[in-house]
């Protein structure tokens, strides 16, 4: 049984040992931050084993050149002039273990304002008037 036991604690150590943070990545979902939302920040880290893992933001520490951070999520406020936000990721196990990354702020507004209910309805109206 002693035997087993410590076979068992061996095994066990060199898989903990495997599961070690070895380097962290980007993996952002879109190419532009946008002002006035939260964007996403996804950090991976690759282990020794060779496996990802993603990591949030209790097991990194993010830092950049402007905006506010909501966990893994950065803030940019809507008045922001520069055209782009340096983002760094440390891992907090291992302060060592850093990434920089330079992500561009989206500069056309592929959402157009939502109109207010007066304009729908006078949308609407005229539209029932031009059917007339």
């Amino acid at each position: 049984m002693k035997k087993l036991f410590f076979i068992f604690f061996v095994l066990f150590a060199f898989t903990a040992v495997a599961q070690k943070v070895e380097s962290i990545s980007f993996n952002l979902y879109t190419d532009s931050l946008k002002k006035g939302v939260y964007n996403y920040i996804n950090v991976d880290g690759k282990r020794t084993d060779g496996s990802y893992i993603p990591l949030m933001s209790d097991e990194v520490t993010f830092t950049s050149s402007a905006g506010k951070w909501d966990g893994n999520s950065l803030i940019i406020d809507s008045s922001y002039k520069l055209d782009s936000v340096v983002i760094t990721a440390t891992l907090k196990q291992q302060a060592e273990i850093k990434k920089n990354i330079t992500i561009f702020i989206k500069k056309t507004d592929t959402n157009p304002p939502l109109k207010t209910e007066k304009e729908l309805l006078d949308e609407w109206k005229m539209k029932a008037r031009q059917k007339s």
